[in-house]
Parts: structure tokens; sequence; C-alpha cells
């Protein structure tokens, strides 16, 4: 079978390869999948560059998140073969993948395989920030990096509860397309005062909560957007750079920066919120409430073009590989 290896860290563009290896059998509590598609997020990048926080062992699969059908399953597993299934592990980006049977979600029929394939990281990430946030129906939220995928998946939530959204770009381009999905108001951090214009769509009072994915200048400029006992909450680092703190403006704000990492948060709590935001998900998704859209697909032939475009500015929809 083909699957996307790599042999050393770095650029992804550089040292994807696509190789011939033998199809995996599953073991105990496992089942094979036969991949159908599988995006290309911001963690697998990172982690093809040793920046992530899990750490890949030498030489690794790589794409961290698909969809596909049950092929063969291990001892233990219920679960019967032919069942459509969204699924995490290490090495999706492959015409067969191994994942443990705690990782699958059946996928309903009305669910397309390209929303499907996208169903774990981005829509299970939104909810749960949106969720931690605090934010109550009628208040300010803001999030950086707005026209990303997940950016959408947050602003189309957020209107759905009421929640009043403040989202940055670095392009205009989009600005049409975020408004109709429900963002309250943009700020193009390249031409506008992000502090500024904050203060002003608030009426001074600060955002109550900012989700970060940029960090360097654009985090610290959107921590002093936050009013009294406001949270940041930072999932990513776009930008490579680490953001400038103010202790001052933390003391005499009353500010909290806390880190957010999906892994963590689904170990974190308990099997009945786990489950409710699975089923929020799917069925927010299912019924077409939220879209994920997709700009392009590719081959595992194609991973070079594809890992390109994912990197590319200004996209407006997820990048997949269908083997």
């Amino acid at each position: 079978m083909k699957s996307i290896l790599f042999e050393q860290t770095g650029k992804p563009a550089d040292i994807l390869n696509v190789t011939d290896v033998a199809i995996p059998e599953p073991g105990p509590n496992e089942v094979r999948i036969r991949v159908v598609a599988s995006p290309i997020n911001p963690s697998d990048i990172m982690f093809v560059q040793n920046l992530y926080g899990i750490r890949p062992q030498l030489p690794s699969g790589a794409g961290f998140e698909g969809m596909g059908v049950v092929d063969a399953v291990g001892e233990g597993v219920q679960m019967r073969t032919g069942v459509r299934v969204s699924f995490t592990g290490v090495g999706t980006w492959a015409e067969y993948a191994i994942a443990h049977q705690r990782s699958l979600i059946p996928v309903p029929d009305a669910m397309t395989d390209e929303v499907a394939a996208q169903l774990f990281v981005n829509p299970f990430t939104a909810y749960a920030m949106v969720k931690d946030s605090g934010v109550a129906e009628g208040g300010w939220l803001m999030l950086t990096a707005a026209g990303s995928a997940f950016g959408k998946m947050v602003i189309q939530l957020c209107a759905m509860r009421g929640i009043k959204t403040i989202g940055t770009v670095r392009r205009n381009d989009l600005n049409d397309e975020l408004k109709t999905l429900g963002l309250t108001e943009v700020i193009n951090t390249e031409t506008d005062d992000l502090t500024a214009r904050v203060k002003q769509i608030t009426g001074g009072a600060g955002v109550s909560c900012v989700l970060d994915a940029v960090g360097g200048h654009t985090a610290s400029q959107a921590l002093t957007c936050l009013g009294k006992g406001g949270t940041m909450l930072v999932y990513g680092l776009l930008s490579g750079q680490d953001p400038t703190i103010s202790v001052g403006l933390m003391i005499f704000r009353e500010l909290t920066i806390k880190g957010f990492w999906l892994t963590d948060w689904m170990r974190r709590v308990d099997s009945a919120t786990r489950q409710e935001v699975a089923q929020n998900v799917i069925s927010l998704l299912s019924s077409g409430a939220i879209q994920l859209p997709v700009e392009a697909t590719y081959s595992l032939d194609q991973i070079t073009e594809a890992v390109a475009h994912a990197d590319r500015p200004g996209r407006w929809g997820k990048i997949l590989i269908k083997p």
C-alpha cells in the first residue's frame, strides 16, 4: 500500500515521501481502516517539523485525522467491518491506517466523506474552547486568524449561542464570507489599530475572552483587548514567535492566560462531557448547521503540492488528501 512517511523532521514539502509498505494488521482493541479522506491540519505540519506536543518516532507516518471504512478488526473489538468511521491516529495519510477502537466515531449516513474527514480536530477543539471560554450570551469573544477553518467553526458556534465575535485578519478578501457566517466585527491587523478598534467596538469594556492561534505581536496586542478578569486561551503559534506579555496589565486587569490542547482536554474531562461534545458536533455537522468547506483535494502522490497549498495564505477551505 501507499503511505506518506518521513525519516527526518523538517519542512513538509522537502521531507515527505510516498512509500510502498505492507498493509498493517490490527492488534488487540485496534481496527484497520481503508482511508477515504484525510485533512491537512496545522497540527500535522507541526508534527512533521517536530514542533508538536507528540514527537515523531522516526521513520514516521503523517496525518492525525481521517475517515474511512473499517476493513479488519483485532481481538476484543465489537465493531463490524464495513462501517464508515471518523478516526484519529498517527499515519492517516495512507491507503490503510490502524486506529484504537476508542478513537472511532461512527459516521451517520447524512454526513459526507469530506465533512467526516474533518470531524474531530477542528470541530471538537472549537466546541471545547467556546465552552471553556465562559463567554455568556451577549458577551464578546475575540479570535485571531478568523479566516482559518477553525476560526469559521468558532464564528458559527458563537452565532448560534448569541455570543458576539470580533475576528482578526491580515487580508480583506474573506471579510464578506466571515460576516455571512456570523462574525460581528472584523479587524485587519495590517491596517487597523487592534486595541483602539476593540475599545471602540465594545464601548471601552474590552472582550471577555480571546482565542489566539497566532502568537507574536498579534497575541501581545490581543491581550490588551481583554476586559477586567478576561482570559486568553492559546492554542497555536502560527507566527512562530512568542508574544510579549505585560505583567502590569495582567496584574491590574486580573487577566488569565491558558494553553489549550485538545488531547489533554479530552483526557481531562469526564466521559459524559466527551459524549455531549461528540453528539453536538455530529448533530451540527450532519444537519448542515455548521459548514466545513473544502478548497481542494490531492492524491498521496501529490503530497508535495498538497502541503504547499495548505500553507498558502488566503485559503477559504480545508485541503484534503484522498488516497
